[in-house]
């Protein structure tokens, strides 16, 4: 397992800021509502695996925020 210093450096390096990051996890709610939403629209049969990519993409928004909170802390730290 990675320190945590190294895994946000790379991400910085990469260029990626917590707003970033944080609009992708918004974005991931916005896509998890909208398959929701069609999920309700497709025959029995397919309901339950649109419904289980819906969590599934849900379950990425708190993942994102979090490593744009260790961006945010990371930035706010480096400058106080």
């Amino acid at each position: 397992m990675y320190p945590r210093a190294v895994i946000v450096g790379r991400l910085e390096a990469l260029r990626l800021h917590d707003d970033h990051l944080h609009a992708m996890a918004l974005g991931s709610v916005v896509l998890c509502i909208g398959l929701w939403i069609r999920a309700k629209t497709v025959d029995q049969d397919e309901r339950g695996n649109a419904e289980r990519r819906a969590i599934f993409v849900g379950l990425w928004a708190p993942t994102l925020w979090q490593i744009g909170d260790a961006l945010d802390l990371r930035r706010r730290r480096r400058f106080f």
